[in-house]
């Protein structure tokens, strides 16, 4: 059985995961996921051919390029430090450091590593490399020498972009013959001056197309060693495309951006979002509750991005009522519990909108813009997106937002398809769901964490789910311990709200779960471990 692509055509231009000869025919018909007729009542009437509005402009410079191109000059990016960027200077900035990348030599389909913390230059940065054909490898500012080590030794980056030591000085001992730049050098400074940086360098600029690689994100790693999702920016734009659409994405909003740009749901959602829609950005430096909630009332925001923990230290802060006045309130990167989605929108006037999506995928589904959002569930499957429910329940996917495969160091023309890949080309998101009566998909598990306990599934999510009704239980995470007597052993690991005896949280599971389901053990924690998008590191619990 072959874990490569066939007909691997040379590197920038894309391969698609070809069915392993001899299997898919001999596949069962799995249940379909509902069509994309559920989403014809939440579309604008005026896209006729779906698929082609998808990719139209081929890149994501591409599409940006026409929005600049569209209207004259608006505010378009606010920096950290209060500044607003016009979409001139943007578009100028941009060419100038995309210019100067290549003249450095970075060729086609290249990496370029990039780190800092969030700020206009970490986005100028961005969009320039993707101007210029090269491939992103976005990374956390926060990582250790071990963490940085490995991704530079992995993606083999032809330059690096970087905001300080000590990362420039890892960089340069796992590639030594990497060019470091500084991040200010690089992206910094006023924009040029009209004709500055044209020539034979500016003619190279936005000539990608939807099959070129465009970001190769390393997964985030809550189980196991990351490895790389290689997006092409077909991806990118068909997923910021869908979400325009589905949302309602138009040229007067304003997204209050304090999600990481180092992970697709702050850049891949936020960022490129914004921009193929021709919106602006507010951009913070940080989630500070105070700080967000201030410039989203002083900014004139319409759209805030945020995961569960940021929404709920908002309501503890007693801040969530300043966001009524936004027209769109989103969560994602880690379940919503349909209590805390509940006291959202008693402060704010709106149910937030549940999205789900992945590294490899970008964004997958969403509750309606217009429709009704149901707590604890993700709503349908976005424009464009193929959905399918596995016989054992788990969610499969395929469509022009999802990668072809894996970054190989050792194949750089080509991406690896492992068993990630399905025989016959779904992507396999390793997540279990269930739909309702309506079809929208509820997310109850994810396949490596199901605990099997005396020969019985139990999917965390859903233990986790009634224990929380417990108004003790400030927030939990279940995990399976190792037992002699049930093989695993079904664990609730609880922040409470106020003291409580494990005698009375048992009890309340018991009214609500099958006997199998209720845990054997309840400790207690001051706080969950989480990674930087809030996702519960399970393995270090």
């Amino acid at each position: 059985m072959r874990d490569d692509v066939e007909g691997c055509r040379p590197y920038g231009r894309r391969s698609r995961p070809t069915p392993r000869r001899g299997l898919a025919a001999s596949i069962p018909a799995l249940p379909a996921f509902p069509d994309q007729r559920l989403w014809a009542a939440h579309l604008p009437q005026e896209i006729a051919d779906l698929r082609s509005e998808l990719l139209r402009d081929a890149s994501l410079p591409g599409r940006i390029a026409r929005r600049w191109s569209e209207r004259p000059p608006w505010p378009q990016l606010q920096d950290v430090d209060g500044t607003w960027i016009a979409s001139d200077e943007l578009e100028a900035r941009t060419a100038a450091a995309a210019t100067s990348l290549l003249g450095l030599g970075a060729g086609l389909g290249e990496r370029v590593l990039l780190c800092g913390p969030s700020s206009a230059r970490l986005i100028i940065a961005y969009l320039a490399a993707l101007r210029a054909g090269l491939i992103v490898v976005p990374v956390n500012p926060a990582y250790t020498e071990r963490e940085v080590t490995r991704i530079v030794a992995d993606s083999r980056p032809a330059v690096a972009v970087v905001a300080a030591e000590p990362i420039a000085t890892w960089v340069r001992r796992a590639a030594p013959g990497a060019r470091i730049l500084g991040l200010n050098t690089l992206a910094g400074g006023p924009p040029p001056a009209p004709g500055a940086g044209g020539g034979a360098g500016a003619r190279t600029l936005d000539r990608a197309g939807a099959e070129d690689p465009a970001l190769l994100v390393y997964t985030s790693g809550t189980t196991g060693r990351p490895k790389g999702a290689l997006l092409t920016h077909g991806n990118l734009l068909a997923s910021a495309t869908a979400v325009n659409l589905a949302w309602r994405w138009r040229l007067e909003d304003r997204l209050a951006l304090a999600l990481p740009l180092f992970h697709v749901h702050g850049l891949g959602v936020g960022v490129n979002g914004s921009l193929c829609a021709g919106a602006s950005i507010i951009l913070r430096p940080r989630f500070d509750p105070d700080d967000l909630t201030r410039h989203c009332v002083e900014g004139g925001a319409t759209l805030l991005f945020g995961v569960p923990t940021m929404y709920r230290r908002l309501l503890d802060e007693g801040l969530a009522r300043r966001l009524a006045g936004l027209r769109l309130l989103v969560s994602g990167s880690a379940p919503l519990p349909a209590l805390l989605a509940e006291r959202i929108a008693a402060e704010t006037g709106q149910m937030p909108l549940e999205r789900y999506g992945m590294t490899e995928t970008v964004m997958l589904t969403s509750n309606p813009h217009d429709g009704p959002r149901k707590p604890g569930s993700v709503g349908f499957q976005l424009p464009g997106v193929d959905l399918r429910l596995a016989r054992d329940g788990e969610v499969q996917v395929r469509g022009p937002n999802v990668i072809a495969g894996y970054w190989d160091p050792g194949r750089p023309d080509c991406a690896r398809v492992d068993d990630a890949f399905t025989a016959d080309g779904w992507f396999r998101t390793g997540d279990i769901g269930e739909l309702d009566g309506d079809g929208y998909l509820r997310l109850v598990g994810r396949s490596k964490e199901l605990i099997i306990s005396g020969g019985h599934n139990v999917h965390p999510r859903e233990v986790e789910e009634a224990l929380a009704e417990h108004p003790a239980v400030r927030e939990v995470a279940v995990v399976g311990r190792p037992s002699q007597r049930w093989g695993e052993e079904v664990t609730a690991v609880v922040v409470a709200e106020r003291p409580v005896e494990p005698a009375e949280l048992l009890a309340h599971a018991r009214r609500r779960l099958a006997p199998y389901k209720v845990p054997k053990r309840v400790e207690f924690t001051d706080a969950l471990p989480r990674n930087a998008l809030g996702k519960v590191v399970r393995g270090r619990l």
